[in-house]
């Protein structure tokens, strides 16, 4: 066991970076866009972060049953016009007739894209996402009764945008769909406009997703885990800690949790027997003892020695390429003499 935690942290520590290491075949099912599907399609852990992470009244009190997995509506625009690794999750939610504008649906529709990495072009990629969204709306009402989306009362639902973000660099894009548009400064009417939210897990320290105590900030503390350091910091979290987390979780969740501790484990390269073990304290919701044996090893004394190698072969490198130049200037200078001496015989 303890011989397999140190090729996992050997893994770990090269480049600095955890990189997920996923076979062929059904292993690839743990990839982490399908582990942010089974999570945002889980209507508890849905509730949850919408509750916590956003000052919106209408959020403040929603609950799992308020929550409709719609996303397989979607299938047919964005299993064709997207590419597959690029899903957006949507949720539907009642939220009542509390000052609501006149004719607005009673609901509204929360977009989750999930990213790893900064992209610039995200606000489009939502604007598709979200046109696909009211299309399918139009189609569904116009079903029900036809020319009804052409009176003048009628209304789309309320999108709201989420980028789900668990990448370490801070989120540079432009969160505003008009700052991707080149504009006419006479006329600015002419710029469609949305913002969109981002929810970048790297701004929540270990300590205030514990605080919150629920199974999200658990997700959410997990999916913190991008180099060795992280993966340090989440194996020292005292069992007290977290075990109070899933105590009594619905088995519904503490399969998502599974799902998720699973895709962790392909990133560090665990071994299949060692995944088992993994998913059956899960299981048993004993959460503070899934590491116990890398507590062993100093993950950070292993990527100093990794780092201190890597700096070694750069010095041997160089060294190599100024030997190199050295000898080519010899050889310069040898062709220079054979010069001037054929020069002098002649």
């Amino acid at each position: 066991m303890e011989k397999g935690r140190i090729h996992a942290v050997e893994n770990l520590v090269k480049g600095n970076c955890i990189e997920q290491k996923i076979p062929e075949g059904k292993g690839s099912a743990h990839n982490r866009d399908i582990n942010s599907k089974t999570v945002f399609a889980n209507s508890v852990l849905c509730a949850q972060f919408l509750r916590d992470n956003f000052d919106v009244s209408a959020l403040k009190n929603i609950r799992p049953e308020d929550i409709e997995d719609i996303t397989d509506r979607y299938i047919p625009y964005l299993g064709t016009e997207f590419d597959s690794d690029s899903v957006a999750k949507i949720r539907i939610f009642d939220i009542g007739e509390n000052r609501m504008q006149e004719n607005s649906p009673p609901f509204f529709i929360s977009l989750i894209e999930h990213k790893s990495l900064v992209d610039y072009d995200v606000s489009m990629q939502l604007l598709r996402y979200m046109m696909c969204i009211w299309t399918e709306y139009r189609r569904e009402k116009e079903a029900e009764k036809t020319g009804c989306t052409r009176q003048k009362k009628f209304r789309y639902p309320v999108i709201m945008p989420i980028v789900y973000y668990e990448g370490k660099e801070e989120w540079t894009a432009d969160r505003n769909l008009r700052d991707r548009i080149g504009a006419i400064p006479q006329f600015p009417e002419w710029v469609p406009d949305f913002r969109y939210e981002v929810i970048r897990i790297h701004d929540y320290s270990n300590q205030e997703l514990l605080k919150r105590g629920n199974e999200m900030s658990l997700v959410m503390l997990i999916n913190k885990i991008q180099d060795t350091g992280d993966l340090e910091k989440f194996i020292r979290i005292p069992a007290e800690a977290l075990d109070p987390i899933v105590r009594d979780s619905p088995e519904h969740v503490v399969d998502v949790l599974v799902s998720v501790m699973e895709s962790l484990c392909f990133k560090i390269d665990a071994s299949a027997e060692e995944r088992k073990q993994c998913v059956r304290k899960v299981r048993k919701r004993e959460m503070g003892y899934l590491f116990e044996n890398m507590e062993k090893i100093s993950i950070q004394e292993e990527r100093r020695k990794t780092e201190k190698q890597r700096e070694e072969t750069e010095r041997e490198r160089k060294r190599a390429e100024d030997a190199e130049e050295r000898l080519k200037a010899i050889e310069e200078k040898l062709k220079t003499a054979e010069s001037l001496i054929r020069q002098l015989k002649a």
